[in-house]
């Protein structure tokens, strides 16, 4: 049974990017129709990523500044686990911000419409249901379709003991020993909350060091918390294959630098990056052009290179964050809209929300000395800070990267407690091309870690006073 229906706008994806695109093109007049596989809207992020990890690591790092006010004159019992009771305060989130978003989705008259969405032609959708299909042909496109976890080759697809983060995030149980395949992101943040909850971790990263790309002396702090909270952590480290044992648990092979290691633990959770789900939208019967990477290619507009689909969020391109997407699908509304919009970002912030913290944005140190660029550098140690003393997170760091000849910042770094919302200010004034002395003269309160932000500025511009150079 075959359904034709014809929409102005159409949106493939309802995650960060999706929805923030329909409801912008609503907000704008047109009639929108949202197509999502998923039973309930917010994609991978708010039902299987960003916003169910951001629960769990809340409880993991309860868990952890509890034992650690013990040295400050207050001790608790060891925690007592209900997991059930956690499964469910962490659904609860995530159906409370379902239903935020499908009230929004009402309230402006979006249409949604459950099931795989698959091209037909530069205009035409075909929409799979259960026992239908509905043919959409649309005025514009704009495609949210996302990403995937990537497997490794050698390692079981479909064991109950092998794990991607959205079995992890389901927290089914609490295994004895997790493998953590991938040193990155996503696996990092995943296993300190099963080592709060009491697993044994390993981690295994093919790369030299953890968090591969990001400037080593932010990611150093990060690294002694946790080779103090996992058993073991394996860099320049491949694994190259699991095999299920008949006792259940698994057996991992690895290599090292030529040297052949083997581990028996209880899961294995694979974390080694995503890729775009552009391979199950039949592209190939359309005119849009996709990268090497499996990337559909857009222009400052978000536009494809068909003229009436635009692509937003993952699918179109790195880096793979939500607020990227959501900033995405507002310009493509706008654009198809015949606003004069376009995705002009200076900088784009990232945040590893493991304890501490890593944020950066704009240019970083590392990628200023391989692009040969003329910087200087304002440094300031968290153990200068008041605030940070208080709360015993003088383990941090921030960096403020500048132009050598303008001053301007180009580039800052944090580590440390609440590093994701100390970014923002570096990332404005990034986009407002804010100087060392710019920054330096803001009065920030005290005590406060915000007061680093200025402190380093002021190690640029010679007139700090915290530290003695």
């Amino acid at each position: 049974m075959s359904i034709k229906e014809h929409a102005e706008v159409v949106v493939i994806g309802a995650g960060p990017g999706g929805y923030a695109a329909a409801f912008r093109a609503a907000d704008l007049g047109k009639k929108v129709l949202l197509v999502d596989s998923d039973k309930e809207l917010g994609g991978v992020c708010l039902n299987r990523g960003c916003i169910p990890s951001k629960a769990l690591l809340h409880i993991s790092k309860v868990i952890e500044e509890a034992k650690g006010l013990s040295t400050r004159g207050v001790t608790f019992g060891a925690p007592v686990l209900d997991i059930d009771a956690v499964r469910s305060y962490k659904e609860k989130i995530v159906l409370q911000l379902n239903g935020g978003i499908a009230q929004m989705a009402k309230a402006r008259n979006v249409k949604i419409q459950r099931g795989q969405a698959k091209f037909n032609s530069n205009d035409e959708l075909l929409v799979k249901l259960e026992n239908k299909h509905i043919s959409v042909s649309f005025d514009h496109c704009i495609v949210a379709g996302g990403s995937v976890s990537v497997m490794v080759p050698g390692i079981p697809t479909g064991h109950p003991s092998v794990m991607t983060s959205r079995a992890a995030l389901e927290l089914k149980d609490i295994p004895e020993s997790l493998m953590v395949v991938g040193g990155g992101v996503i696996g990092l943040e995943l296993g300190q909350v099963y080592a709060a909850l009491g697993s044994k971790i390993t981690v295994v990263e093919f790369m030299p060091q953890l968090l591969s790309g990001i400037d080593m002396d932010l990611v150093k702090p990060l690294q002694k918390r946790l080779e103090k909270q996992f058993e073991s952590i394996f860099v320049s480290t491949k694994v190259s294959r699991v095999i299920p044992g008949e006792s259940g648990e698994l057996r991992v092979f690895m290599s090292s630098n030529g040297e052949k290691i083997e581990k028996n633990v209880q899961k294995v959770l694979v974390s080694v990056g995503r890729k775009p789900n552009s391979d199950i939208l039949c592209l190939e019967k359309t005119d849009i052009k996709v990268d090497g990477g499996g990337f559909i290619t857009v222009d400052e507009h978000q536009r494809t290179s068909v003229h009436n689909i635009y692509a937003i969020g993952d699918i179109a391109g790195k880096p793979l964050l939500a607020h990227k997407a959501t900033h995405e699908g507002k310009v493509a509304a706008e654009s198809l809209c015949g606003l004069s919009a376009s995705f002009d970002k200076k900088a784009i912030p990232s945040v590893i929300y493991t304890d501490p913290e890593i944020a950066w944005a704009g240019i970083t140190e590392t990628e200023a000395k391989e692009q040969g660029v003329s910087y200087k550098k304002g440094n300031f140690p968290w153990t200068a800070n008041g605030r940070a003393t208080v709360i015993g997170a003088t383990d941090g760091i921030t960096k403020i990267i500048f132009d050598s000849d303008t001053d301007k910042i180009i580039g800052i770094g944090i580590v440390g407690t609440g590093a994701g919302d100390l970014i923002s200010e570096g990332v404005l004034a990034i986009e407002m091309g804010a100087d060392a002395e710019d920054i330096g003269l803001t009065v920030h309160p005290h005590p406060t870690m915000s007061e680093t932000i200025g402190n380093a500025s002021e190690v640029v511009t010679g007139t700090v006073t915290d530290i003695y150079l």
